[in-house]
């Protein structure tokens, strides 16, 4: 049997100048083509699907914000493995949750779980049904919650994660940029817009895979799309001029020294406050460039310490930052009492890379690597 042809949409979104408004969006060729794709080529192994377990699917849509499917499986399937359901994971201490998510990035989103768990576990006893409640909990804004509640719940609401924003803005050629309120809104609106009256999980999950894995951001796949030939941006010639982006801008550069600190076969790690970069998680001292480490040392903790081997500086970058780091060794005498400060630890050298620590704390100790770790005398001389 041939195959039927779909028709071709013809719906535009323009937004005058100066506030963009979104027009009708009338479509019923598209959420078609979007639930039959997904049927025969959309993504149906990922570990977080065939199950409506709202702990599970939560969590992968917590840990799935700004990050790839295959940088999460990994975490993912740990995770489960130590925080089987949410009473486990409200049970758990801070510092095993954080060590789990370590290298993920964006730690903030640990600490929102772990304290969305708690808030379910107790107060909730049970997790919320509706988009709308789940968007009550910690780290559970408007295209999250929607994705637990369909997937969970089979509730007919709309996403709009970055993948889904970008195939809108493709397909009905949207201007300007989604981080502006006006171009969101009239996204949200084309959104909702397209959902289908049944078939609400497959084809969100297709929407999404389409975005994942036919117009992506580099290298759109257009001849295997099934929207390509709805795809006004494609039409014109212009795929990569959707979404438009924000101007460039200068990303910022910050150089500081990491201080490892050694005493009796342990390094000195200190716990980040919870605003900023690697919120929660333990890190070596930090100091200015340009700032005497001993110095330091002495003023803050009262620890005598002395200067050990040089190690290069490196450079690490997060998404709105630049970092050169120096990291300074320094070995601080066996007869220096324990520090009782709260937000400092010392933990067992061959032990720190299994910790909660940002992965700069790991890139230092990479560079330390020529060295057998639960030596480090070797490095900053016997005590």
């Amino acid at each position: 049997m041939a195959e039927q042809k779909l028709p071709k949409l013809k719906t535009r979104v323009r937004f005058p100048s100066p506030a963009p408004t979104p027009a009708s969006a009338g479509s019923p060729g598209f959420s078609d083509r979007v639930i039959h794709w997904q049927a025969r080529f959309g993504r149906h192994d990922l570990p977080w699907q065939g199950t409506r377990d709202p702990y599970r699917l939560w969590v992968s849509e917590i840990m799935l914000q700004q990050t790839q499917v295959t940088t999460v499986i990994p975490y993912y399937e740990r995770f489960m493995n130590r925080f089987p359901d949410v009473e486990a994971l409200a049970a758990a201490d801070e510092n095993e949750v954080l060590q789990l998510w370590s290298g993920l990035g964006y730690y903030a989103r640990a600490r929102h779980l772990h304290r969305s768990a708690k808030q379910v576990a107790g107060r909730l006893g049970r997790f919320p049904e509706t988009a709308h409640a789940l968007r009550e909990l910690p780290g559970v804004g408007r295209s999250t919650a929607a994705a637990i509640a369909v997937f969970a719940y089979g509730e007919r609401q709309a996403i709009l994660d970055g993948n889904v924003k970008r195939v809108l803005s493709r397909v009905f050629a949207v201007a300007g940029n989604p981080a502006r309120a006006a171009v969101s809104a009239a996204l949200w609106s084309l959104a909702e817009s397209l959902l289908p009256e049944s078939g609400i999980e497959t084809y969100t999950q297709g929407l999404m895979d389409i975005g994942a894995t036919r117009c992506t951001v580099r290298d759109p796949r257009c001849p295997d799309c099934p929207l390509q030939d709805l795809c006004q941006a494609r039409q014109r010639g212009a795929v990569h001029d959707y979404p438009a982006r924000r101007a460039a801008r200068t990303v910022p550069e910050r150089a500081f020294q990491m201080l490892v600190v050694a005493r009796k076969g342990r390094l000195l790690l200190e716990k980040r406050p919870e605003g900023g970069i690697w919120g929660g998680l333990w890190s070596f001292p930090e100091a200015e460039v340009g700032d005497d480490p001993v110095e330091i040392l002495r003023r803050r903790w009262g620890l005598r310490g002395r200067p050990a081997a040089a190690l290069p500086p490196l450079r690490h970058a997060l998404t709105h930052f630049l970092l050169h780091i120096h990291p300074v060794c320094l070995a601080v005498g066996g007869e220096e009492a324990e520090s009782g400060d709260a937000g400092l630890l010392w933990v067992d050298a061959a032990d720190v890379a299994g910790a909660a620590v940002p992965v700069p704390v790991r890139k230092v100790l990479q560079l330390l690597g020529e060295f057998p770790v639960d030596h480090p005398d070797r490095v900053f001389g016997a005590e």
